[in-house]
Protein backbone atom coordinates (compact mmCIF):
# COMPACT_ATOMS: atom_id res chain seq x y z
CA UNK A 1 0.00 0.00 0.00
CA UNK A 2 2.83 2.34 -0.86
CA UNK A 3 0.50 4.72 -2.65
CA UNK A 4 -1.85 5.04 0.31
CA UNK A 5 -1.31 7.07 3.43
CA UNK A 6 -3.37 8.39 6.29
CA UNK A 7 -3.00 10.90 9.06
CA UNK A 8 -4.18 10.80 12.63
CA UNK A 9 -7.08 13.21 12.55
CA UNK A 10 -6.57 13.94 16.26
CA UNK A 11 -3.00 15.15 15.84
CA UNK A 12 -1.39 17.98 13.85
CA UNK A 13 -0.97 17.37 10.16
CA UNK A 14 2.74 18.15 10.28
CA UNK A 15 5.39 19.12 12.75
CA UNK A 16 6.37 22.70 12.00
CA UNK A 17 9.69 22.23 13.78
CA UNK A 18 10.79 19.20 11.77
CA UNK A 19 13.41 20.59 9.43
CA UNK A 20 13.42 17.43 7.32
CA UNK A 21 9.85 18.04 6.19
CA UNK A 22 9.51 20.43 3.20
CA UNK A 23 8.44 23.92 4.18
CA UNK A 24 5.21 23.68 2.16
CA UNK A 25 4.23 20.60 4.16
CA UNK A 26 5.20 22.10 7.51
CA UNK A 27 3.05 25.16 6.89
CA UNK A 28 -0.16 23.39 5.91
CA UNK A 29 -3.08 25.09 7.71
CA UNK A 30 -4.26 23.48 10.94
CA UNK A 31 -7.78 24.92 10.81
CA UNK A 32 -10.14 26.01 8.07
CA UNK A 33 -9.71 29.63 9.17
CA UNK A 34 -5.98 29.32 8.41
CA UNK A 35 -6.57 28.51 4.73
CA UNK A 36 -5.26 31.44 2.72
CA UNK A 37 -6.93 32.80 -0.37
CA UNK A 38 -10.17 30.83 -0.71
CA UNK A 39 -12.50 33.08 1.26
CA UNK A 40 -15.29 32.53 -1.29
CA UNK A 41 -15.44 28.95 0.05
CA UNK A 42 -14.12 29.19 3.60
CA UNK A 43 -15.38 32.58 4.80
CA UNK A 44 -18.41 33.12 7.00
CA UNK A 45 -21.57 31.92 5.32
CA UNK A 46 -19.64 30.24 2.52
CA UNK A 47 -20.17 26.58 1.49
CA UNK A 48 -17.19 24.90 3.14
CA UNK A 49 -17.49 26.96 6.30
CA UNK A 50 -21.16 25.99 6.57
CA UNK A 51 -20.28 22.31 6.07
CA UNK A 52 -17.59 22.45 8.76
CA UNK A 53 -19.76 24.33 11.23
CA UNK A 54 -22.74 22.05 10.66
CA UNK A 55 -20.50 18.97 10.73
CA UNK A 56 -22.00 17.79 7.46
CA UNK A 57 -19.45 15.66 5.62
CA UNK A 58 -20.17 15.34 1.91
CA UNK A 59 -18.42 14.25 -1.26
CA UNK A 60 -16.89 16.98 -3.38
CA UNK A 61 -14.65 17.84 -6.30
CA UNK A 62 -12.03 20.52 -5.65
CA UNK A 63 -11.16 22.13 -8.98
CA UNK A 64 -8.31 24.60 -9.25
CA UNK A 65 -4.71 25.15 -10.32
CA UNK A 66 -1.76 23.66 -8.43
CA UNK A 67 -0.78 25.02 -5.02
CA UNK A 68 -4.05 26.67 -3.98
CA UNK A 69 -5.09 24.42 -1.08
CA UNK A 70 -6.99 21.43 -2.49
CA UNK A 71 -5.08 18.81 -0.50
CA UNK A 72 -4.99 20.99 2.61
CA UNK A 73 -8.78 21.41 2.62
CA UNK A 74 -9.27 17.66 2.21
CA UNK A 75 -6.93 16.95 5.14
CA UNK A 76 -8.63 19.56 7.27
CA UNK A 77 -11.96 17.81 6.69
CA UNK A 78 -10.49 14.56 8.00
CA UNK A 79 -9.09 16.39 11.02
CA UNK A 80 -12.35 18.24 11.73
CA UNK A 81 -14.58 15.17 11.37
CA UNK A 82 -12.21 12.66 13.02
CA UNK A 83 -12.21 10.62 9.83
CA UNK A 84 -9.53 8.33 8.45
CA UNK A 85 -7.81 10.08 5.55
CA UNK A 86 -6.89 7.76 2.69
CA UNK A 87 -5.13 9.36 -0.26
CA UNK A 88 -4.61 7.96 -3.73
CA UNK A 89 -2.70 9.60 -6.55
CA UNK A 90 -4.34 8.92 -9.89
CA UNK A 91 -0.93 9.35 -11.48
CA UNK A 92 0.55 6.39 -9.57
CA UNK A 93 -2.45 4.26 -8.65
CA UNK A 94 -4.77 1.83 -10.37
CA UNK A 95 -7.53 -0.66 -9.63
CA UNK A 96 -5.40 -2.44 -7.00
CA UNK A 97 -4.98 0.73 -4.93
CA UNK A 98 -8.66 1.56 -5.27
CA UNK A 99 -9.61 -1.88 -3.93
CA UNK A 100 -7.20 -1.52 -1.02
CA UNK A 101 -8.68 1.85 -0.15
CA UNK A 102 -12.22 0.44 -0.20
CA UNK A 103 -11.20 -2.51 2.02
CA UNK A 104 -9.65 -0.09 4.46
CA UNK A 105 -12.87 1.93 4.51
CA UNK A 106 -14.87 -1.23 5.28
CA UNK A 107 -12.54 -2.00 8.16
CA UNK A 108 -12.98 1.53 9.50
CA UNK A 109 -16.75 1.25 9.32
CA UNK A 110 -17.24 -2.29 10.59
CA UNK A 111 -14.61 -2.49 13.30
CA UNK A 112 -13.64 1.03 14.23
CA UNK A 113 -17.00 2.71 13.58
CA UNK A 114 -15.10 5.49 11.86
CA UNK A 115 -15.73 7.46 8.69
CA UNK A 116 -13.30 7.37 5.78
CA UNK A 117 -12.41 10.25 3.48
CA UNK A 118 -11.05 8.93 0.21
CA UNK A 119 -8.96 11.66 -1.39
CA UNK A 120 -8.04 11.16 -5.05
CA UNK A 121 -5.44 13.59 -6.31
CA UNK A 122 -5.42 14.38 -10.06
CA UNK A 123 -8.68 12.45 -10.34
CA UNK A 124 -9.06 13.48 -13.98
CA UNK A 125 -6.21 11.10 -14.83
CA UNK A 126 -8.38 8.11 -13.97
CA UNK A 127 -10.25 6.74 -16.97
CA UNK A 128 -14.03 6.46 -17.00
CA UNK A 129 -14.13 2.84 -15.82
CA UNK A 130 -11.79 3.61 -12.92
CA UNK A 131 -14.01 6.53 -11.94
CA UNK A 132 -17.03 4.20 -12.08
CA UNK A 133 -15.37 2.00 -9.47
CA UNK A 134 -15.98 4.68 -6.83
CA UNK A 135 -19.71 5.11 -7.51
CA UNK A 136 -21.29 2.31 -5.45
CA UNK A 137 -19.13 3.14 -2.43
CA UNK A 138 -19.92 6.84 -2.64
CA UNK A 139 -23.60 6.01 -3.11
CA UNK A 140 -23.66 3.69 -0.09
CA UNK A 141 -21.81 6.17 2.10
CA UNK A 142 -18.89 3.80 2.70
CA UNK A 143 -16.52 6.62 1.74
CA UNK A 144 -16.75 10.36 1.48
CA UNK A 145 -15.13 11.05 -1.86
CA UNK A 146 -12.96 14.12 -2.38
CA UNK A 147 -11.38 14.48 -5.80
CA UNK A 148 -8.79 17.11 -6.66
CA UNK A 149 -8.34 18.18 -10.26
CA UNK A 150 -6.69 20.92 -12.28
CA UNK A 151 -8.93 20.19 -15.27
CA UNK A 152 -12.55 21.07 -15.98
CA UNK A 153 -14.65 18.36 -14.27
CA UNK A 154 -17.38 18.76 -16.89
CA UNK A 155 -15.05 17.32 -19.50
CA UNK A 156 -12.89 14.96 -17.46
CA UNK A 157 -15.23 13.29 -14.94
CA UNK A 158 -18.19 10.95 -15.31
CA UNK A 159 -21.59 12.59 -15.06
CA UNK A 160 -22.57 9.94 -12.53
CA UNK A 161 -19.66 10.89 -10.28
CA UNK A 162 -20.34 14.58 -10.73
CA UNK A 163 -23.96 14.11 -9.73
CA UNK A 164 -22.85 12.66 -6.40
CA UNK A 165 -20.34 15.35 -5.51
CA UNK A 166 -20.43 19.10 -5.05
CA UNK A 167 -17.96 20.96 -7.27
CA UNK A 168 -15.98 23.75 -5.61
CA UNK A 169 -13.73 26.02 -7.66
CA UNK A 170 -10.50 27.14 -6.01
CA UNK A 171 -8.83 30.26 -7.37
CA UNK A 172 -5.16 31.09 -7.94
CA UNK A 173 -3.80 32.83 -4.86
CA UNK A 174 -3.95 36.60 -5.19
CA UNK A 175 -0.91 38.79 -4.52
CA UNK A 176 -2.02 39.76 -1.01
CA UNK A 177 -2.71 36.14 -0.06
CA UNK A 178 0.71 35.07 -1.29
CA UNK A 179 2.27 37.99 0.60
CA UNK A 180 0.67 36.80 3.86
CA UNK A 181 1.89 33.28 3.22
CA UNK A 182 5.40 34.53 2.45
CA UNK A 183 5.58 36.62 5.62
CA UNK A 184 4.52 33.63 7.71
CA UNK A 185 7.11 31.42 6.00
CA UNK A 186 9.89 33.97 6.46
CA UNK A 187 9.07 34.07 10.17
CA UNK A 188 9.08 30.29 10.38
CA UNK A 189 12.56 30.17 8.83
CA UNK A 190 13.66 33.04 11.13
CA UNK A 191 14.68 35.19 8.17
CA UNK A 192 12.83 38.38 9.16
CA UNK A 193 16.02 40.41 9.59
CA UNK A 194 17.45 39.16 6.32
CA UNK A 195 14.37 40.36 4.44
CA UNK A 196 14.37 43.86 5.96
CA UNK A 197 15.17 46.88 3.82
CA UNK A 198 14.84 47.68 0.14
CA UNK A 199 16.81 44.67 -1.10
CA UNK A 200 14.70 42.34 0.99
CA UNK A 201 11.55 43.93 -0.46
CA UNK A 202 12.90 43.37 -3.97
CA UNK A 203 13.45 39.68 -3.28
CA UNK A 204 9.95 39.40 -1.76
CA UNK A 205 8.43 41.03 -4.84
CA UNK A 206 10.37 38.75 -7.15
CA UNK A 207 9.29 35.62 -5.27
CA UNK A 208 5.65 36.71 -5.38
CA UNK A 209 5.92 37.35 -9.10
CA UNK A 210 7.37 34.01 -10.12
CA UNK A 211 5.10 32.10 -7.73
CA UNK A 212 2.30 32.98 -10.18
CA UNK A 213 -0.58 32.28 -7.80
CA UNK A 214 0.87 28.95 -6.61
CA UNK A 215 1.43 28.81 -2.83
CA UNK A 216 3.43 25.58 -2.94
CA UNK A 217 5.75 27.01 -5.56
CA UNK A 218 6.24 30.14 -3.45
CA UNK A 219 7.25 28.17 -0.37
CA UNK A 220 9.51 25.84 -2.33
CA UNK A 221 11.27 28.81 -3.94
CA UNK A 222 11.77 30.49 -0.58
CA UNK A 223 13.17 27.32 0.92
CA UNK A 224 15.49 26.87 -2.05
CA UNK A 225 16.71 30.43 -1.72
CA UNK A 226 17.17 30.18 2.05
CA UNK A 227 19.29 27.04 1.77
CA UNK A 228 21.38 28.43 -1.08
CA UNK A 229 22.45 31.67 0.59
CA UNK A 230 23.37 32.65 4.13
CA UNK A 231 20.47 34.45 5.74
CA UNK A 232 22.43 37.62 6.44
CA UNK A 233 23.28 37.95 2.74
CA UNK A 234 19.77 37.72 1.36
CA UNK A 235 19.09 41.39 1.99
CA UNK A 236 21.97 42.31 -0.34
CA UNK A 237 20.81 40.09 -3.20
CA UNK A 238 19.41 41.78 -6.31
CA UNK A 239 16.87 40.29 -8.69
CA UNK A 240 19.47 39.23 -11.25
CA UNK A 241 21.33 37.22 -8.63
CA UNK A 242 18.14 35.59 -7.39
CA UNK A 243 17.39 34.33 -10.90
CA UNK A 244 20.74 32.55 -10.92
CA UNK A 245 19.92 30.83 -7.62
CA UNK A 246 16.31 29.94 -8.38
CA UNK A 247 15.58 27.93 -11.50
CA UNK A 248 12.86 29.94 -13.23
CA UNK A 249 9.75 27.85 -13.70
CA UNK A 250 7.39 28.61 -16.54
CA UNK A 251 4.09 30.40 -16.05
CA UNK A 252 1.00 28.38 -15.35
CA UNK A 253 0.35 26.72 -18.66
CA UNK A 254 -0.59 23.12 -19.32
CA UNK A 255 -0.37 22.05 -22.95
CA UNK A 256 -3.65 20.37 -23.73
CA UNK A 257 -5.19 21.37 -20.40
CA UNK A 258 -7.71 23.98 -19.35
CA UNK A 259 -5.23 26.85 -19.18
CA UNK A 260 -4.07 26.10 -22.70
CA UNK A 261 -7.57 26.25 -24.16
CA UNK A 262 -8.58 29.20 -22.00
CA UNK A 263 -5.67 31.21 -23.33
CA UNK A 264 -6.11 30.31 -26.98
CA UNK A 265 -9.79 31.21 -26.52
CA UNK A 266 -8.74 34.56 -25.07
CA UNK A 267 -6.42 35.18 -28.04
CA UNK A 268 -9.10 34.27 -30.58
CA UNK A 269 -11.76 36.41 -28.92
CA UNK A 270 -9.37 39.36 -28.60
CA UNK A 271 -8.64 39.20 -32.34
CA UNK A 272 -12.35 38.87 -33.10
CA UNK A 273 -13.00 41.83 -30.80
CA UNK A 274 -10.49 44.00 -32.72
CA UNK A 275 -8.24 44.61 -29.69
CA UNK A 276 -4.62 44.47 -30.92
CA UNK A 277 -3.12 45.00 -27.46
CA UNK A 278 -5.06 42.20 -25.80
CA UNK A 279 -4.38 39.98 -28.82
CA UNK A 280 -0.66 40.58 -28.57
CA UNK A 281 -0.73 40.02 -24.79
CA UNK A 282 -2.36 36.57 -25.04
CA UNK A 283 -0.10 35.64 -27.95
CA UNK A 284 2.97 36.43 -25.84
CA UNK A 285 1.49 34.67 -22.80
CA UNK A 286 1.15 31.50 -24.80
CA UNK A 287 4.67 31.76 -26.18
CA UNK A 288 5.99 32.38 -22.66
CA UNK A 289 4.15 29.30 -21.45
CA UNK A 290 5.71 27.07 -24.08
CA UNK A 291 3.00 26.90 -26.75
CA UNK A 292 4.24 25.69 -30.13
CA UNK A 293 4.43 28.74 -32.45
CA UNK A 294 3.34 26.49 -35.32
CA UNK A 295 0.10 25.75 -33.48
CA UNK A 296 -0.45 29.49 -32.99
CA UNK A 297 0.24 30.05 -36.68
CA UNK A 298 -2.45 27.52 -37.61
CA UNK A 299 -4.92 29.21 -35.30
CA UNK A 300 -4.18 32.59 -36.88
CA UNK A 301 -5.01 31.13 -40.28
CA UNK A 302 -8.29 29.87 -38.85
CA UNK A 303 -9.07 33.33 -37.42
CA UNK A 304 -8.43 34.91 -40.82
CA UNK A 305 -10.97 32.63 -42.50
CA UNK A 306 -13.56 32.45 -39.71
CA UNK A 307 -13.69 36.01 -38.41
CA UNK A 308 -12.35 38.19 -41.24
CA UNK A 309 -13.07 36.33 -44.44
CA UNK A 310 -13.84 38.45 -47.47
CA UNK A 311 -14.05 41.66 -45.46
CA UNK A 312 -10.25 41.70 -45.87
CA UNK A 313 -8.88 38.80 -47.98
CA UNK A 314 -5.36 40.09 -47.31
CA UNK A 315 -5.66 38.79 -43.75
CA UNK A 316 -5.47 35.17 -44.88
CA UNK A 317 -2.43 35.87 -47.04
CA UNK A 318 -0.69 37.69 -44.18
CA UNK A 319 -1.40 34.78 -41.83
CA UNK A 320 -0.06 32.30 -44.39
CA UNK A 321 3.03 34.43 -45.01
CA UNK A 322 3.68 34.72 -41.27
CA UNK A 323 3.45 30.94 -40.91
CA UNK A 324 5.89 30.43 -43.77
CA UNK A 325 8.24 33.07 -42.37
CA UNK A 326 8.30 31.30 -39.02
CA UNK A 327 9.18 28.02 -40.76
CA UNK A 328 12.14 29.77 -42.41
CA UNK A 329 13.43 31.71 -39.40
CA UNK A 330 12.26 29.70 -36.39
CA UNK A 331 12.39 31.05 -32.82
CA UNK A 332 12.78 33.82 -31.86
CA UNK A 333 13.07 35.76 -35.13
CA UNK A 334 10.08 34.12 -36.77
CA UNK A 335 7.83 34.92 -33.82
CA UNK A 336 7.86 38.58 -34.82
CA UNK A 337 6.17 37.72 -38.13
CA UNK A 338 3.46 35.90 -36.18
CA UNK A 339 3.10 38.91 -33.88
CA UNK A 340 2.62 41.18 -36.91
CA UNK A 341 -0.07 38.83 -38.18
CA UNK A 342 -1.79 38.90 -34.78
CA UNK A 343 -1.95 42.69 -34.81
CA UNK A 344 -3.11 42.86 -38.44
CA UNK A 345 -5.88 40.33 -37.86
CA UNK A 346 -7.02 42.28 -34.81
CA UNK A 347 -7.35 45.57 -36.69
CA UNK A 348 -8.75 44.10 -39.92
CA UNK A 349 -12.41 44.49 -40.87
CA UNK A 350 -14.41 41.56 -39.50
CA UNK A 351 -16.94 39.30 -41.15
CA UNK A 352 -18.13 35.79 -40.49
CA UNK A 353 -20.54 35.86 -43.44
CA UNK A 354 -18.72 33.18 -45.44
CA UNK A 355 -18.27 31.07 -42.30
CA UNK A 356 -21.99 31.25 -41.52
CA UNK A 357 -22.96 30.52 -45.12
CA UNK A 358 -20.61 27.54 -45.24
CA UNK A 359 -22.05 26.07 -42.02
CA UNK A 360 -25.61 26.60 -43.20
CA UNK A 361 -25.07 24.94 -46.58
CA UNK A 362 -23.13 22.03 -45.03
CA UNK A 363 -25.97 21.45 -42.59
CA UNK A 364 -28.52 21.54 -45.43
CA UNK A 365 -26.56 19.13 -47.63
CA UNK A 366 -26.08 16.66 -44.78
CA UNK A 367 -29.79 16.34 -44.04
CA UNK A 368 -31.31 17.13 -47.47
CA UNK A 369 -32.15 14.72 -50.27
CA UNK A 370 -29.71 14.20 -53.15
CA UNK A 371 -31.17 16.77 -55.51
CA UNK A 372 -30.22 16.28 -59.19
CA UNK A 373 -28.18 18.86 -61.08
CA UNK A 374 -30.49 20.97 -63.29
CA UNK A 375 -30.36 19.76 -66.90
CA UNK A 376 -29.26 23.09 -68.38
CA UNK A 377 -26.03 23.22 -66.36
CA UNK A 378 -25.05 19.58 -66.77
CA UNK A 379 -21.97 18.71 -68.81
CA UNK A 380 -22.82 17.30 -72.25
CA UNK A 381 -19.66 16.10 -73.99
CA UNK A 382 -21.39 13.43 -76.13
CA UNK A 383 -24.12 13.50 -78.81
CA UNK A 384 -26.43 11.27 -76.79
CA UNK A 385 -26.18 13.51 -73.75
CA UNK A 386 -27.07 16.51 -75.86
CA UNK A 387 -30.00 14.66 -77.44
CA UNK A 388 -31.56 13.94 -74.05
CA UNK A 389 -31.40 17.63 -73.18
CA UNK A 390 -28.31 17.89 -71.01
CA UNK A 391 -26.83 21.39 -71.29
CA UNK A 392 -29.80 22.61 -73.34
CA UNK A 393 -30.67 26.25 -72.68
CA UNK A 394 -27.44 27.06 -70.87
CA UNK A 395 -26.54 30.75 -71.20
CA UNK A 396 -22.83 31.49 -71.42
CA UNK A 397 -22.38 34.39 -69.00
CA UNK A 398 -19.51 35.98 -70.90
CA UNK A 399 -21.76 36.50 -73.91
CA UNK A 400 -24.42 38.26 -71.84
CA UNK A 401 -24.66 41.98 -71.10
CA UNK A 402 -22.31 42.94 -68.20
CA UNK A 403 -21.04 39.35 -68.21
CA UNK A 404 -24.08 38.23 -66.23
CA UNK A 405 -26.93 35.93 -67.27
CA UNK A 406 -29.71 37.80 -65.52
CA UNK A 407 -32.51 35.63 -64.16
CA UNK A 408 -30.59 32.39 -64.58
CA UNK A 409 -30.91 29.69 -61.90
CA UNK A 410 -28.06 27.41 -60.88
CA UNK A 411 -29.59 25.68 -57.84
CA UNK A 412 -31.47 22.35 -57.88
CA UNK A 413 -35.23 22.28 -58.17
CA UNK A 414 -36.82 23.27 -54.88
CA UNK A 415 -33.98 25.53 -53.82
CA UNK A 416 -34.40 28.29 -56.38
CA UNK A 417 -33.74 31.73 -54.98
CA UNK A 418 -32.23 30.52 -51.71
CA UNK A 419 -29.53 32.80 -50.25
CA UNK A 420 -26.98 31.81 -47.62
CA UNK A 421 -24.15 34.25 -48.12
CA UNK A 422 -25.08 37.66 -46.74
CA UNK A 423 -22.03 39.95 -46.94
CA UNK A 424 -21.60 42.60 -44.29
CA UNK A 425 -21.16 46.32 -44.92
CA UNK A 426 -17.55 46.19 -43.62
CA UNK A 427 -14.33 46.26 -45.60
CA UNK A 428 -14.28 44.68 -49.04
CA UNK A 429 -17.58 42.95 -48.31
CA UNK A 430 -19.29 46.33 -48.50
CA UNK A 431 -18.42 46.40 -52.21
CA UNK A 432 -19.37 42.72 -52.59
CA UNK A 433 -22.72 43.60 -51.03
CA UNK A 434 -23.21 46.38 -53.57
CA UNK A 435 -22.29 44.06 -56.42
CA UNK A 436 -24.75 41.38 -55.35
CA UNK A 437 -27.48 43.99 -54.91
CA UNK A 438 -26.81 45.24 -58.45
CA UNK A 439 -27.01 41.71 -59.90
CA UNK A 440 -30.21 41.09 -57.98
CA UNK A 441 -31.65 44.25 -59.52
CA UNK A 442 -30.79 42.92 -63.00
CA UNK A 443 -32.65 39.72 -62.15
CA UNK A 444 -35.65 41.82 -61.13
CA UNK A 445 -35.68 43.75 -64.38
CA UNK A 446 -35.84 40.51 -66.33
CA UNK A 447 -38.90 39.45 -64.39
Amino acid sequence: MADLFSINANSPVTDENDGNVPLAERLRPMELADVIGQEHLTGDGMPLRIAFDARKLHSMILWGPPGVGKTSIARLMAHAFDADFVAISAVLSGVKEIREAIERARLNRDRLKRQTILFVDEVHRFNKSQQDAFLPHVESGLVTFIGATTENPSFELNNALLSRAAVYILKPLAHDALARMLSHAIGTLKLDTAFDGDEGDKVRAFLLDIADGDGRRLLNLLEQLATAIDAEHIQRVDQKFVTTVLARTSRRFDKGGDNFYDQISALHKSVRGSDPDASLYWFCRMLDGGADPRYLARRLIRMATEDIGLADPRALQIALNASETYERLGTPEGELALAEAVVYLAIAAKSNAVYNAYKAVRALVQQDESRPVPMHIRNAPTKLMKEIGMGKGYRYAHDEEQGYAAGENYLPTGLEGRRWYEPTDRGLEAKIREKLAHLSALDGKLK
